[in-house]
C-alpha cells in the first residue's frame, strides 16, 4: 500500500504521462492531415473545417466599409479594391470636373524619388508621402499644411533596387503609421505628426528596404520586407500599434520547422541557397475580418534569373498566402511561377472580392502577375474559381527548370510571346538575336523574350468594380534580353544571377485592360505608346481613373472603356488617384511626382479636383524653394569629375543600371556595353534617352550631363579601368 506522499507523486506522473501520451496522439494526427494538404502543383490547402463554425470562430466582429467619406486605408477598404461608391462624379457629370486646390509638398523633386503614394483621408484630414520618405497632413477641402514630418533617411542607402519611394501610410487609433525605405516602422500622432515610437523591422545594410504602404488592422500593423535583388530572406510581420513590439512573423522562405520545409521546394540538404532565397512583400495586403484571414503575395526568387543553384519550386516564392491574421498561422498557398528564373514576382496587391458564379456567391482573391496574366482564386481554401492548369514548358537542365507551370484560362493583358511580325516591325532589320516566349529557358546565349521583368502587372494597384464585375489592371509591354552571368552572394550587394536589358530601340507599350472576373476575360482595353504605370480608381459613378506617364490623368467609362476625361498635371502621373467625400462635395486627388523608373517628369505636387472646382493654389513654404537655390548653386560651381559624376549618377542612373554601372533592374550593363568608351555616344544617350531609357536633355544641366559622362567613361567603362 502506497503512503499519501507516495500515491501524490505516482497520481501526478500518472497524469503526465497520459497529458504527453494525448499530445503525441494529437501531433501525430496532424501531421496526417497535412500530409493530405497538398492538392494539386501550386495548391496546397490546410483543413479549415466546417465554414460556418470557422466563421463564428474567426468574426472578429470588424465589417468591411466601402471607403465612402473617407479614403482610410491604402487600397480604400480592407479587401483593397480600390472602388468607392460615391457618384456624384459620373461619365455625366465628369466634364465639369476641374482643379479646387493644389498644393506643393516640397519633397521628392530629384530624378532618383519617384513619387508613387496613396493618399489617405480620415475626418477631413488628408496624410500624403513622398518618393522621399516624407509624411505631411494636409486641410483635405483647402489642401492647407497641418503638419508634416520629414525623416532623415541617410543617403548611403545604396541597397535600394529599384529607385526611392513611398507608397503610403496607415491610420488608426489615433496614429499615423509609416513604413520607410530603410526598413523603419515609425508611429506618429495623428493631430500632431509627433513621433510616438519607432521600430527597426531589419537591418538595411544587409539589403532589407520596405516599399509597402503598413496596414492597420484589430490593434496591429502589417508590413513585409521588400529586397529581394540582394538575397534577404523575405517576411511578413505584425506588430503592436500601442508600441511597435513584434507580435508575430511569417518567413516566406520556410526553415526547419515551418510550414512548407518538407515539400523539397528549396536544396536544403545541399546548400543554404533558402537563406538569402528572396521572395520579398512588395505591396499592401489585404484582411478579410470573417475568415480571419490576411492575405499577401511574396515576390521574386533570389538570385532573381539564374536557379542553378537553388533545385526545386522554391516555396513560397511568387506566391499569394493566407495567414491567420492574428497568429500569422498558415493557411494556403498558391505558387504563380515555381522555379522563378524569369523575374516575374507578383509585385501587385491582392485584392479580395465577392461575386455570384453559377448561382452560388464565392469568395473570391485576385492577383495581377508580372506574366500578363490575372489569377482568380477562391479565398477560403486557394482553388482556382476560374481555372488554371499546368502546362508542361520548355526545359534546361542548368537552370533546373520546373517541369510545369500554371496557365490560367482566359485571356493575358499583355503579349507573352515574340513573334515573326514583331521583330520585323519592333525590333528591325539588324536585329540578330534570338527571340521566345514566357517560360522558355535561357543560359549564356541572350534570349529576347516578354512580358520581361518590367513587363505585365508590376506594382500600380489595380482594382475591382463590383458594378461591373471588372477588374482593371495596368501593364507594360517591353522587350527584354536575358543572358546568364556568374554571380556570387555577397551581403548588402545586388543578387541577381544574370544579365537583363531593354532592347534599345524596340517600343515599350502599356494597357489599361477591363477583364471579367468570371471569365477571366477582356472585356475592353487600351494600349499606350508607353508604360501604364500609375494604379487605378474605380467608382459607382461608372469611372475609371489611371495616369499617364507625360502627366495626364484619364478617365474612362468604366463599363465600355470609352474615354471621357483627361487633365493635364505639370508632371508624371503615376500614383493612383483615390476619391472622398466632405460636407456633400465630392474630391479627386492624385500626386503627380514623376517616376525614375518610368523616366517621366518629376514634381512634387498633389492636385484635387471637384465638379466646378475654381482653381486655389496653395502657398507653402517648404523646402523644395531652398533645393532649387542649391541646386543652382550646385549647377554653376559644378565640374565635370569623377567625383561630381557618381553623385549624379547616383540619384540619376543607379536604380535603372547599378552601384557601378551592373545588376541593375532595367538597364543594360555598362560595364560591358560598347557604347560607354565613346563620352560623345554617353553624352548623347543621356540627352536622347531610348527604349525604356528617359531623355535626361531638359531633366539635367549640360554640366551634369558632363559630370555623369566623365564618370561613366573613366570609371564604369571597361576601357577606362
Amino acid at each position: 500500500m502506497l503512503s499519501g506522499n507516495k500515491a501524490f507523486i505516482y497520481a501526478l506522473i500518472t497524469g503526465v504521462i497520459v497529458v504527453i501520451t494525448a499530445m503525441i496522439i494529437l501531433i501525430v494526427t496532424m501531421g496526417q492531415e497535412k500530409e493530405k494538404d497538398v492538392v494539386a502543383p501550386g495548391i496546397t490547402i490546410s483543413p479549415v473545417g466546417d465554414e460556418e463554425k470557422q466563421l463564428t470562430t474567426k468574426n472578429s466582429g470588424i465589417k468591411v466599409e466601402l471607403p465612402g467619406t473617407d479614403w482610410a486605408t491604402h487600397g480604400g477598404d480592407l479587401y483593397n479594391r480600390r472602388y468607392s461608391p460615391l457618384e456624384a462624379i459620373t461619365t455625366e457629370t465628369i466634364k465639369d470636373l476641374k482643379p479646387t486646390w493644389i498644393t506643393s509638398l516640397g519633397s521628392g523633386l530629384d530624378f532618383k524619388f519617384s513619387g508613387e503614394g496613396t493618399p489617405l483621408v480620415v475626418d477631413g484630414v488628408m496624410f500624403i508621402t513622398t518618393g522621399e520618405n516624407d509624411v505631411l497632413a494636409l486641410d483635405a477641402v483647402t489642401g492647407e499644411h497641418i503638419w508634416e514630418w520629414r525623416p532623415e533617411v541617410t543617403d548611403k542607402l545604396d541597397t535600394v533596387c529599384c529607385g526611392w519611394n513611398n507608397r503610403g501610410v496607415a491610420v488608426g487609433e489615433g496614429k499615423v503609421f509609416a513604413t520607410l525605405l530603410d526598413a523603419r516602422l515609425v508611429a506618429l500622432d495623428q493631430q500632431t505628426g509627433e513621433v510616438l515610437w519607432e521600430t527597426e523591422v531589419a537591418n538595411w545594410q544587409e539589403g532589407y528596404t520596405i516599399t509597402n504602404a503598413p496596414l492597420y488592422y484589430n490593434g496591429k500593423v502589417y508590413t513585409g520586407v521588400a529586397g529581394g535583388e540582394y538575397g534577404i530572406r523575405g517576411r511578413m510581420m505584425a506588430y503592436d500599434s500601442d508600441n511597435g513590439r513584434e507580435v508575430w512573423r511569417f518567413n516566406t522562405i520556410p526553415g526547419p520547422g515551418e510550414e512548407g520545409y518538407d515539400q523539397g521546394s528549396w536544396p536544403y540538404e545541399e546548400n543554404d541557397s533558402w537563406l538569402t532565397g528572396g521572395a520579398p512583400v512588395w505591396q499592401t495586403p489585404a484582411v478579410d475580418p470573417k475568415l480571419g484571414y490576411i492575405y499577401f503575395a511574396a515576390g521574386n526568387t533570389a538570385p532573381d534569373l539564374d536557379g542553378s543553384d537553388r533545385e526545386g519550386d522554391n516555396l513560397f516564392a511568387n506566391s499569394v498566402l493566407a495567414l491567420d491574421a492574428e497568429t500569422g498561422e498558415y493557411k494556403w498557398h498558391f505558387q504563380e511561377v515555381h522555379h522563378d528564373i524569369w523575374d516575374m514576382d507578383p509585385s501587385n496587391p491582392v485584392i479580395l472580392y465577392d461575386v455570384e458564379m453559377d448561382g452560388k456567391m464565392r469568395k473570391g482573391i485576385a492577383q495581377a502577375g508580372k506574366t500578363g496574366w490575372v489569377y482568380f482564386l477562391d479565398r477560403t481554401d486557394g482553388t482556382p474559381l476560374v481555372g488554371i492548369e499546368e502546362k508542361a514548358v520548355p526545359q534546361d537542365e542548368r537552370q533546373k527548370t520546373a517541369a510545369t507551370q500554371p496557365y490560367p484560362v482566359g485571356d493575358s493583358f499583355v503579349p507573352q510571346e515574340i513573334t515573326e511580325e514583331d521583330v520585323k516591325n519592333d525590333l528591325g532589320p539588324t536585329f540578330e538575336g534570338k527571340v521566345g516566349k514566357l517560360f522558355d529557358p535561357f543560359w549564356e546565349e541572350p534570349l529576347t523574350i516578354k512580358p520581361g521583368p518590367a513587363g505585365g502587372a508590376n506594382w500600380p494597384p489595380s482594382a475591382y468594380n463590383p458594378d461591373t464585375e471588372y477588374y482593371y489592371v495596368l501593364a507594360s509591354d517591353q522587350y527584354f534580353a536575358f543572358e546568364r552571368s556568374e554571380g556570387e552572394f555577397e551581403e548588402g550587394s545586388m543578387y541577381i544571377g544574370s544579365i537583363i536589358a531593354p532592347i534599345m530601340g524596340a517600343p515599350s507599350r502599356g494597357t489599361v485592360t477591363a477583364i471579367d472576373v468570371k471569365t477571366n476575360k477582356i472585356a475592353w482595353q487600351h494600349v499606350w505608346d508607353s508604360p501604364a504605370y500609375s494604379g487605378v480608381l474605380t467608382t459607382k459613378g461608372n469611372l475609371v481613373f489611371v495616369g499617364h506617364n507625360d502627366g495626364r490623368l484619364i478617365a474612362y467609362n468604366a463599363k465600355t472603356g470609352e474615354q471621357v476625361w483627361e487633365y493635364m498635371l505639370d508632371a508624371g502621373a503615376n500614383a493612383p488617384a483615390i476619391t472622398y467625400e466632405i460636407d456633400g462635395v465630392q474630391y479627386v486627388s492624385i500626386l503627380a511626382g514623376g517616376n525614375s523608373l518610368a523616366g517621366t517628369k518629376h514634381g512634387d505636387k498633389l492636385y484635387t479636383f471637384a465638379l466646378n472646382g475654381e482653381l486655389k493654389p496653395v502657398s507653402t513654404e517648404d523646402k523644395s524653394e531652398e533645393e532649387d537655390d542649391s541646386n543652382e548653386e550646385s549647377n554653376d560651381t559644378a565640374s565635370a569629375d569623377t567625383e561630381a559624376g557618381l553623385t549624379l549618377y547616383g540619384n540619376s542612373c543607379l536604380s535603372c543600371h547599378g552601384n557601378q554601372g551592373t545588376g541593375g533592374h532595367n538597364g543594360p550593363d555598362l560595364q560591358v556595353s560598347k557604347v560607354t568608351s565613346d563620352k560623345n555616344a554617353v553624352i548623347e544617350q543621356i540627352k536622347t534617352g531610348g527604349a525604356a531609357m528617359p531623355a535626361f536633355e531638359t531633366m539635367l544641366t549640360e554640366e551634369e550631363i558632363q559630370s555623369i559622362a566623365e564618370y561613366v567613361t573613366t570609371v564604369i567603362s571597361p576601357l577606362g579601368k
